[in-house]
């Protein structure tokens, strides 16, 4: 499956991954709406994910955990960002009917792009060029769980947010 989808990459960024959608059991598991995969055992993670169910009004935002099966299938098909252990958008690309990935700062500000009011104006940070953004990213990612605590299993959605969740 792995040499398969690899074969299919058409453009490779440190920020985005486009994917040409490939025949077979592929179209099944790529999702129609975007899906935010983050850490479940990250206490500041969880936190953004219940930021994200209140500001995002239209509902566009789906959500799995980097510890499900959702999140593997997509590592193995993106095998590029194996080393990312916090946020990842997963976004339906419309021209190549694949998908694209979003990681680090680039994939917190597509966030943005789905948050009401205010939230969607910190998207004025991309003028900030990546390296630094990048850089500021992982310095708080290496410290998030000795502020914000790790959870032993990942917490339970509510039965309202449950069907936001992929897995």
């Amino acid at each position: 499956m792995h040499a398969k989808h690899a074969s299919c990459l058409v453009e490779i960024g440190r920020s985005e991954v486009r994917l040409a959608a490939p025949s077979g059991r592929y179209l099944s598991i790529v999702s129609e709406s975007p899906v935010l995969l983050y850490d479940g055992l990250c206490g500041f993670c969880d936190g953004t994910v219940q930021f994200i169910l209140r500001h995002d009004r239209k509902g566009t935002l789906r959500f799995a955990t980097l510890q499900g099966d959702y999140a593997r299938e997509v590592f193995a098909r993106h095998p590029e960002i194996a080393g990312v252990d916090s946020l990842v958008l997963v976004e339906p690309d419309p021209v190549t009917g694949g998908e694209r990935v979003h990681v680090r700062s680039s994939g917190a500000l597509a966030v943005a792009r789905y948050l009401g009011g205010p939230w969607h104006l910190a998207r004025a940070t991309a003028v900030v060029p990546r390296f630094l953004r990048d850089l500021a990213y992982d310095g708080f990612a290496r410290i998030r769980y000795r502020f914000f605590g790790r959870y032993n299993s990942c917490p339970i959605p509510t039965p309202e947010q449950r069907a936001r969740f992929v897995d």
